[in-house]
């Protein structure tokens, strides 16, 4: 039986989680994509994109990716070692010169 991982109102951040969780080679599918047109119709709730594990097996290790991906970071910018371009922490690359973060 399949279960749910996920919901939420925002069809962009339904499928940034999808994708990080895909990226742990789990399978899952989004349930209520296109549902919005439904809205009045039905509660905007019951039209939110949903993401769903196929397997059972993996609803602990798809939660845990969510959790981890809604956890807030503080971290620092950082300037490469190549160009001294000051960088946003999400960037794993430096977006001038494309040097990896240090």
């Amino acid at each position: 039986m399949m279960k749910l991982v996920y919901t939420h109102e925002n069809h962009f951040i339904v499928g940034n989680i999808k994708n990080l969780i895909e990226a742990q080679d789990i399978s899952v599918f989004i349930k209520n994509e296109f549902s919005q047109g439904a809205m009045g119709e039905t509660s905007a709730f019951d039209c939110w994109p949903e993401i769903w594990v196929f397997d059972d097996n993996d609803l602990d290790a798809a939660t845990a990716i969510v959790k981890q991906s809604q956890q807030s970071t503080n971290a620092a910018d950082w300037v490469c070692t190549h160009c001294n371009e000051k960088n946003d922490p999400a960037f794993e690359v430096c977006w001038h010169c494309n040097n990896e973060a240090p």
